[in-house]
């Protein structure tokens, strides 16, 4: 499942599911539950026998309306499951959900070697914490995306929003493929921010403004991933976007060979 960039450029590439896939979906807010929804259609489309699980502590409430779109309130996972169960009940594709946190006592419970694991989390600590278990598997394939909210730094400035990334963690046979997530990301590295299993209802209900397009650009960014890893031809390692400069490229580019170069900023 290791990309060799192998694949002309203009040869039309086509998906190779593995042999009893299976993909866990961290996260269900604005960014997952989009992902959830094209994923598990995708998934189904292929014909193959594949497991999707969708994996989420948090709830959906009458406030998350206005940039995430959901039938009932509830628990994310549990919800999403029943809206998609109905649509794919008739399909090779098996939709299981856990309505838990990722924490450091249940990640080895929920995330195996031979995993396609995406990562569509808030937090800064719990990518951290699914980076460094992945670390410790064999073979695995994270992608994760996120993009920052609008709101004023500790520095005084002033981020608006519209910028976010994806980032491709590549594990075979105990090496890695290309670099963990904390590599080229100190604030990843060192999260200033909690899980969200640690923190309390005060700090839960505090958030921070995010643009309902700069969601719908990180979600399509993690699904541009997973076809490309899945066709064979992921040649980044982490690609970046702003929507508001119209602008989309890689900043850690793969060799022929698999490998990476150096990092650039966004």
């Amino acid at each position: 499942m290791i990309s060799r960039l192998n694949q002309p450029r203009d040869q039309l590439l086509q998906p190779n599911l593995p042999d009893k896939a299976s993909f866990k979906l961290i996260g269900l807010g604005g960014v997952g539950s989009i992902v959830a929804r094209y994923l598990a259609i995708f998934l189904a489309s292929l014909g193959r026998s594949a497991r999707l699980v969708l994996i989420d502590g948090d709830l959906f409430e009458p406030s998350n309306a206005s940039r995430m779109l959901f039938g009932n309130c509830g628990n994310k996972a549990a919800v999403i499951h029943e809206e998609l169960l109905p649509r794919f009940a008739d399909s090779s594709l098996s939709l299981d959900f856990i309505d838990e946190y990722v924490t450091s006592e249940n990640i080895r419970r929920l995330v195996h070697d031979g995993d396609i694991v995406l990562l569509a989390v808030d937090n800064h600590a719990t990518r951290k914490l699914i980076s460094d278990h992945c670390a410790t598997l064999d073979d695995v394939c994270l992608i994760s995306g996120g993009n920052d909210g609008i709101e004023k730094t500790t520095e005084g400035q002033q981020r608006r929003g519209t910028f976010g990334n994806a980032q491709i963690y590549l594990r075979s046979a105990g090496s890695d493929c290309t670099p963990s997530l904390t590599r080229f990301h100190p604030e990843i590295a060192q999260p200033g921010d909690k899980n969200p299993a640690d923190k309390n209802c005060t700090e839960l209900i505090t958030s921070v403004p995010q643009i309902l397009f700069a969601n719908l650009m990180v979600a399509s960014t993690i699904l541009n991933t997973v076809w490309l890893q899945l066709c064979g031809a992921t040649h980044y390692g982490e690609v970046a976007f702003d929507i508001q400069d119209a602008r989309m490229r890689p900043v850690l580019q793969l060799d022929n060979s698999g490998t990476t170069g150096e990092h650039s900023a966004a």
